[in-house]
């Protein structure tokens, strides 16, 4: 009796841990980013405005972090919904942002206009 119930409680234990490993993020996947006004989320954005504003000339100032993703892949890409401006009149972008923290390393992937 108590060598099946061993067995048993092995088996539960082993459909326990393959239930928490289907419901968890694909690896490789974006998820959501759950604090979008987290200083390091927003020192990201920054850098996507700032990078933005070299290449293409334009001055454009970060007002806010709508929406963020990240996925974890060598490094984390950052996937952001922002609002950004010149003046008075703001426009929204998506920004995507690749990082090496252990190397003090970013990259501005893209940044466009957000589609409606």
């Amino acid at each position: 009796m108590k060598f099946q119930t061993l067995i048993l409680l092995t088996l539960l234990l082993i459909a326990s841990v393959s239930a928490r490993k289907l419901s968890s993020p694909q690896a490789g996947g974006y998820s959501p980013i759950e604090d979008i006004n987290d200083s390091h989320v927003i020192e990201i954005a920054n850098f996507a405005v700032t990078q933005y504003d070299k290449q293409s000339g334009a001055k454009l100032k970060l007002n806010k972090v709508i929406k963020g993703e990240s996925q974890v892949v060598a490094g984390t890409n950052y996937h952001l919904t922002l609002s950004a401006g010149e003046g008075s009149v703001s426009k929204i972008y998506e920004a995507v942002v690749y990082e090496k923290l252990w190397l003090h390393f970013r990259n501005l992937t893209s940044f466009e206009p957000a589609q409606a």
